[in-house]
């Protein structure tokens, strides 16, 4: 059986078992903005979650399939009968019919998006904000929906399409619901689920920043103990707040590697290095790799075979510089909630422990560290909140994310010296003018893109014949799902005249409108 992280307050947390919705991910969230620790985990692995957690309570979540399929998934039985709160939704709400004796059936009367339902009798997940009578808006998604409730249950809220759209078991603790609080598209959403791990399963919500902050530290030293550890900087955030909290627990048995690949973003080499040596005196090795970097791209086009080739590289390099320090027994890593979420496969086996993005050529077996991994338990905004808990400048909690590859899989197409000075320029000017405008913090993530393409163009007397600039801004919150960013016509000309009129190479600028789905931000 797995160790509890002390970092979880024993006995305080909340399990979701996961159906394959897209969005699951978001009531990890909305339970944690309640402060309560929750964990996702796929259900066929429920059971082992269930037993490592100790949980108050369990929330099953929507999912893709069909209770009406022999092969769709189930809850385990037991946690039926384990004497626990359950909260479930959607999907959810029909494997939950279906396992108690209820009956579900395809319908007619499908829902897709805004629905409004009435409350019609009281119950614990509606105290102090629902009353009876009261008509309240919803975001469906479903094509199913239960015909008769098992025993014991009884109808609270309904919809046009949905007569059962709430129902519950008071004495057991059940509670389902055909809609999905998560969204934003359910506005009251946030606070039913609050109720449901507040109220109805007795979660203190003290889960705070600063107790795991503390937790984790102790939990740090533990682990390490004497050892010695090794972090590889990247210049993002995540892995400098793992640096930051993991120096705090074991001062200078950490030393830090920042392995300067050639393709940050304009001063951020500097910047990386001016941070860990002045402000913290952490134990850094700084390593120019650029030319070797560039050098085995030349020629390469697919972005894949960039990624690989980076992340390779950057392990070699990396675990050569560690040799030359006295080498570690630990290496440090800040692989997020997220990484360890989509590194699961729905049929629950482990398949990659970091996602590809993450460590794209894997950790060889012959570099023989354990990892430390301090962040796994967060979403990124919660990495933000704890840097700066520990004291990180606010600019630098608050940049936007940047690739472990960089501007490699920002220029499509074979990446050259030259061409990533004309896209850090370009980059630098968009994002400065984002800051001039006020928007730098409303937006996630913002870049410019070097396209493989050229276009005749006249500037003043002279026909030129330079390459074209894509931009793109989106907006999220976790990283999980992110959408455009509607800048107005007025901004993006300024922002296309700056860059043609100071950036040589480039006589064409673009905007991005299209909308991308969850895990698709970057360009490549």
């Amino acid at each position: 059986m797995t160790a509890r992280p002390l970092s979880i307050p024993t006995g305080d947390s909340i399990l979701i078992v996961d159906f394959g919705s897209q969005v699951t991910q978001l009531i990890a969230r909305r339970v944690r903005e309640a402060g309560v620790y929750s964990e996702i985990a796929p259900f066929n692995a429920a059971g082992e979650a269930f037993e490592r957690l100790q949980p108050r309570g369990i929330i099953l979540s929507g999912g893709p399939s069909s209770v009406m399929w022999d092969d769709s998934p189930r809850a385990p039985q037991h946690l039926f009968d384990c004497g626990l709160p359950i909260l479930a939704i959607c999907y959810g709400q029909q494997t939950m019919a279906h396992q108690l004796g209820g009956v579900v059936a395809a319908s007619d009367n499908r829902e897709f998006g805004r629905a409004f339902i009435e409350v019609i009798d009281e119950s614990a997940l509606f105290d102090g904000l629902w009353k009876v009578g009261e008509k309240h808006q919803v975001w469906m998604s479903h094509g199913d929906r239960v015909e008769q409730l098992p025993d014991g249950f009884k109808i609270v809220a309904k919809s046009e399409g949905a007569p059962y759209a709430i129902a519950t078991d008071e004495q057991r603790r059940f509670y389902s619901m055909m809609f999905h609080p998560e969204v934003v598209h359910t506005p009251d959403g946030g606070k039913l689920l609050a109720n449901f791990v507040r109220h109805v399963c007795g979660c203190a919500g003290d889960w705070t920043m600063g107790a795991f902050r503390e937790a984790k530290i102790a939990e740090i030293r533990e682990q390490v103990g004497k050892g010695r550890v090794i972090c590889g900087l990247s210049g993002g955030v995540d892995s400098a707040v793992a640096a930051v909290l993991i120096h705090e627990a074991v001062g200078e048995q950490l030393t830090c590697v920042f392995v300067d690949h050639g393709l940050m973003r304009l001063g951020e080499a500097e910047q990386v290095v001016s941070l860990f040596r002045n402000s913290y005196n952490i134990p850094l090795v700084h390593v120019d790799a650029s030319k070797d970097f560039l050098g085995g791209l030349a020629g390469v086009t697919d972005p894949e075979a960039k990624r690989k080739f980076i992340g390779k590289t950057f392990i070699d390099i990396f675990e050569a510089e560690a040799a030359r320090v006295g080498g570690a027994d630990f290496l440090a890593q800040g692989t997020l909630y997220p990484d360890v979420i989509e590194s699961v496969s729905f049929t629950g086996g482990p398949s990659v422990t970091i996602k590809s993005h993450h460590n794209v050529g894997g950790l060889p077996d012959r570099m023989n560290m354990k990892l430390v991994e301090p962040l796994r338990e967060l979403f990124k905004d919660e990495v933000r909140v704890l840097g700066r808990e520990l004291g990180l400048p606010e600019g630098f909690v608050e940049r936007h994310p940047f690739p472990g590859p960089g501007l490699a899989i920002r220029i499509p197409g074979e990446v050259t010296e030259e061409r990533c000075d004309i896209l850090r320029r370009a980059d630098a000017i968009y994002l400065e003018e984002i800051r001039n405008a006020g928007l730098y913090d409303a937006i996630w993530q913002a870049f410019a893109v070097l396209l493989p393409v050229r276009t005749v163009g006249v500037m003043g007397d002279h026909r030129t014949y330079d390459s074209v600039c894509g931009l793109r801004a989106v907006t999220s919150v976790d990283g999980m799902t992110a959408d455009i960013y509607p800048f107005d016509a007025a901004f993006l000309a300024r922002v296309a005249t700056r860059i043609v009129n100071e950036v040589p190479g480039i006589n064409r600028v673009v905007y991005d409108y299209t909308s991308k789905p969850p895990g698709t931000i970057e360009w490549e």
